[in-house]
């Protein structure tokens, strides 16, 4: 019984620890620091980040380009889409609730306008 204690006191612990770091790593997260090949996926569990549609650039976190060359989307911003998981950098799922989203992005038809503010 006395050791029972310790362990759970010690696991109770660790356990807030975890939660904490996880919390910082959350909010040190950068937008703009998403680029290049992407895939998007069916499923919240398998991407990288949850990402949702803004109808205004004004409240979008990062205004992205659709690129037409993957060795294009190499800046903030500049997306190219790849229906092949394995050649993307990262994975993204669009949600349609803006609380939900790791971020938000508004499609762009200008180069110039790609990035953040």
């Amino acid at each position: 019984m006395k050791r029972i204690i310790p362990i759970v006191l010690v696991t109770f612990t660790l356990g807030l620890i975890m939660l904490n770091a996880s919390q910082v790593g959350a909010q040190s997260f950068d937008a703009c620091q998403v680029y290049g090949t992407v895939y998007e996926t069916n499923s919240p569990n398998d991407a990288s980040f949850t990402v949702y549609l803004e109808t205004s650039e004004a409240f979008a976190d990062l205004v992205v380009y659709q690129e037409d060359n993957r060795l294009m989307a190499n800046e903030s911003g500049h997306w190219f889409f790849t229906d092949k998981e394995a050649f993307a950098h990262f994975s993204v799922y669009f949600v349609n609730k803006r609380g939900l989203a790791d971020f938000s992005i508004y499609y762009t038809e200008t180069l110039s306008f790609a990035g953040c503010k």
